[in-house]
């Protein structure tokens, strides 16, 4: 699920500042600590290599975040995809792989013990 900066509805509009919200963007009921992390991507990296190992060989962590910069298409169980760009607020459910079409800056937010375990097991693949 993705959206764009201009598509969140504005909920306050006053001189000196704009709020915007989108309603139901995710759900974060049954987990515990989030983290916030930053993610730095190359153009051409294609994590699902290193998700072999893990349930279904899929990151099983949620992600809410902002795309800053570049480009991410996301492979969901499903077979679906959708390409995330640069200024897009997104929600990744559990069961996705990403590559990386052009550089990216990304801000994620995501249950901190579930995306810990993914990134423990990317670690474990690159000097295994």
């Amino acid at each position: 699920m993705k959206i764009a900066k201009e598509d969140v509805p504005v909920r306050l509009d006053v001189p000196g500042a704009i709020a915007r919200q989108a309603f139901n963007f995710g759900n974060a009921s049954g987990y515990g600590d989030i983290a916030g992390e930053y993610f730095s991507l190359k153009e051409g990296t294609d994590i699902a290599p290193l998700l072999k190992g893990l349930e279904s060989d899929l990151c099983q962590s949620p992600h809410w975040g902002y795309m800053i910069e570049g480009e991410v298409t996301v492979s969901y169980s499903d077979g679906t995809e959708e390409t995330i760009v640069g200024g897009e607020l997104f929600y990744w459910p559990p069961g996705h792989s990403v590559r990386v079409g052009a550089d990216a800056e990304i801000i994620l937010f995501s249950p901190q013990a579930e995306h810990c375990a993914v990134v423990d097991h990317l670690k474990a693949q690159l000097t295994g």
